[in-house]
């Protein structure tokens, strides 16, 4: 089950991938959820998966030749339809075996790496989805528990020190190098679990949304146990 009692506003859980796709956003609701309960052995998949680096990409060919036992054959069915409903629909899903994500430390006082809690930006309408089968899920933050970093005066400060042009100018550089697509959360912040199986549907930062963005970020991932993550 997902916890929606300090966010019943922002989310909406619906029960299959049509309703998934056409239920608008509109006023604090910036998140769709398919919400299920996933048969099949996902870990069989992501044990047979070899991973030589932090992170690798599993396209349908590589799903298809593994070897896999009836349970294992059950969880490939579900990731291959999922990038099929997906890719109807007009997205480009991707499915990744983390390991982990690049740290950023360009910034120690402001990391700008997907463990941070961000928003997704497009200069056209668009929609991010995911789901996360194995592993530790993503997090998503009710927009009145965050804020951006760059409202942070201390933050704001930090972030002049690195800019070097017009005052007029120094937004443009905010949002140049993403620094405004960061938030921080509030002292009142509950987190909020996508949890496994799930299909969710995220408002992104674009011209002609009529909703804020939502606030997400990727999990610490645990020590010897990778995610299986679809995301487009």
């Amino acid at each position: 089950m997902i916890d929606l009692s300090h966010a019943e506003n922002q989310i909406q859980c619906v029960t299959n991938f049509e309703d998934l796709i056409s239920t608008p956003f509109h006023g604090e609701l910036n998140a769709v959820c398919w919400t299920r309960k996933l048969i099949g052995d996902f870990s069989e998949i992501v044990d047979q998966v070899e991973l030589n680096g932090n992170m690798a990409e599993l396209d349908q060919e590589v799903l298809r030749e593994l070897k896999l036992s009836e349970q294992g054959q059950l969880a490939r069915e579900i990731l291959l339809n999922d990038m099929k409903v997906l890719k109807a629909h007009g997205a480009s899903p991707v499915l990744n075996l983390i390991k982990f994500y690049e740290r950023d430390d360009s910034y120690p006082f402001f990391p700008t790496d997907v463990y941070s809690y961000h928003v997704d930006r497009s200069p056209v309408p668009t929609d991010t989805f995911l789901c996360t089968y194995h592993g530790e899920s993503s997090e998503i933050l009710p927009n009145s528990q965050a804020i951006q970093k760059v409202l942070v005066p201390e933050i704001r400060e930090e972030l002049k020190k690195l800019y070097d042009g017009a005052d007029d100018g120094f937004d443009s550089f905010l949002s140049e190098y993403f620094f405004d697509l960061h938030y921080q959360t509030k002292s009142n912040a509950r987190p909020v679990s996508l949890g496994l199986g799930h299909l969710w549907r995220l408002a992104v930062d674009h011209p002609e949304s009529p909703v804020l963005p939502c606030v997400h970020r990727a999990p610490k991932e645990k020590t010897g146990q990778n995610r299986l993550l679809l995301i487009c």
